[in-house]
C-alpha cells in the first residue's frame, strides 16, 4: 500500500499568518520568567548582600549544617573563621554560609 503525505492547506481566515503559535509560547516564557527566574535572582542577590555584611560575633549556619560564631573576617579573603566550640575553630568560605541566625555586637579589637 502506498502512503501519500497529507498537506494541510493554509487557512484563508488566519489573521496572524502563522504567528498564532508564537503568542502562546511567548506568554509561557514571560510567565516562566516572573515565576521562576526573577525570584531566584532576587534570592541570590539577597544572599550575596548577607554574606558581604557578615562580621565578628555573628552566629552563622554553614551549608554543611554547622552552627558557629564568627571570630575573624579578613577583608582581603573570601574565608571567615568560625568557632564551632571553645576548642574548635574552622575556616569556611563565605559562599558556603547559608544563614546568619543572629547579629552579634562586633567584638572590640
Amino acid at each position: 500500500m502506498l502512503m501519500i503525505p497529507a498537506f494541510v492547506p493554509a487557512q484563508a481566515g488566519d489573521p496572524f499568518g502563522g504567528l498564532g503559535v508564537l503568542f502562546p509560547m511567548l506568554l509561557m516564557v514571560v510567565i516562566f520568567y516572573f515565576l521562576l527566574i526573577r525570584p531566584q535572582q532576587q534570592r541570590a542577590k539577597e544572599h550575596q548582600q548577607m554574606i558581604a555584611k557578615v562580621r565578628r560575633g555573628d552566629t552563622v549556619v554553614t551549608s554543611g549544617g554547622f552552627v558557629g560564631r564568627v571570630t575573624k573576617v579578613p577583608d582581603s579573603s573570601d574565608e571567615v573563621e568560625v568557632e564551632l566550640s571553645e576548642q574548635m575553630k574552622v575556616r569556611v568560605l563565605k559562599s558556603t554560609l547559608m544563614d546568619v541566625r543572629s547579629k552579634g555586637e562586633p567584638v572590640k579589637d
